[in-house]
């Protein structure tokens, strides 16, 4: 199992921290497998659990573009720090007027430090686009907000990036679920983990039945294993799509406290489900993830089904 999960320096709704351990235990890895992420987000995922080879990918270019200005070393950890701190400062001095200003700034020029600045200081940590894909997140109201504590956790996400990166063979890449998915063959491994359909409407992307759809048949066409994260129930209602779209696959759940939602009455205790290709009963042991095999009592505990 994984110890320790990495944060990543981008911060996104919906981050899937809490089931990486699931994730780790229920994936499909060999020793050649190349790991496919059509749906990145802030890559909490892969970072963790991606094997030496692994394509990443997004339609948010602006994700993809501060990984790689780490990955080819044009920015690192140390001008991360100098770059907060000093946007910081004049922020605690001039409030919003300074946070819109980056906003328009980085509307314009699209730098990758301005978006990890109004990612980290943006309303609730949401990443928005309007129609003409410039960022729109409302000031989050904490002038504050990169006190010398903050910007070091920041700064220790990024250093770790500058670690892990040069020790594997990854891609960053911005294209569409449907490009992605297309490279993966026989004996890769593809996380999906797509803007949940019937929840969430402020995503940069629209997400609806037919987006569904279309990445289940994608999915289903490939010759690779492949995983899906999405809801199953919470106490209002059930999602309808695990039974009618994704029906067939094999299912793992998890309950977990979603903490989305402008108000505190709407983050609520939500089922999670992980859908596969594959009988998760069969994972073979990874030692560079510390994969082990699920027992009997585990599968009890996560309440595995057959759909």
């Amino acid at each position: 199992m994984i110890e320790k999960v990495f944060v990543p320096p981008i911060k996104i709704q919906g981050i899937k921290t809490k089931i990486v351990d699931l994730i780790s235990d229920s994936m499909y890895i060999e020793q050649n497998t190349t790991w496919y992420e059509p749906f990145m987000g802030s890559g909490v995922v892969g970072l963790n659990l991606a094997p030496h080879n692994a394509v990443f990918s997004d339609t948010n270019p602006y994700t993809i573009a501060l990984y790689n200005a780490i990955k080819d070393k044009k920015i690192n950890s140390q001008i991360v720090r100098e770059f907060l701190e000093y946007e910081g400062a004049i922020l605690a001095e001039k409030d919003e007027e300074y946070y819109y200003f980056i906003r328009d700034r980085f509307n314009e020029m699209h730098d990758p430090l301005d978006f990890l600045f109004l990612n980290r200081s943006c309303f609730n940590g949401m990443i928005r686009f309007n129609r003409y894909y410039k960022f729109n997140v409302p000031y989050g109201h904490k002038p504050e907000r990169f006190a010398k504590a903050y910007v070091t956790k920041i700064v220790n996400q990024v250093k770790h990036l500058e670690t892990i990166f040069p020790e594997n063979n990854w891609e960053f890449t911005c294209c569409s679920f449907e490009e992605t998915i297309s490279r993966a063959g026989e004996g890769d491994f593809i996380y999906c983990d797509p803007p949940y359909i019937g929840r969430h409407v402020d995503y940069y992307d629209s997400w609806d039945e037919e987006h569904e759809i279309a990445l289940r048949d994608a999915l289903f066409a490939s010759k690779a294993r492949f995983m899906l994260s999405t809801w199953d129930e919470n106490e209002y209602r059930k999602n309808e799509y695990i039974d009618t779209v994704w029906k067939g696959c094999y299912k793992l759940n998890k309950e977990h406290f979603y903490h989305v939602g402008a108000k505190e009455s709407n983050r609520n205790a939500m089922m999670e489900a992980l859908l596969m290709n594959y009988d998760p009963t069969t994972v073979p042991v990874h030692p560079r993830n510390e994969i082990r095999q699920l027992s009997f009592e585990d599968l009890i505990d996560n309440q595995r089904a057959v759909i």
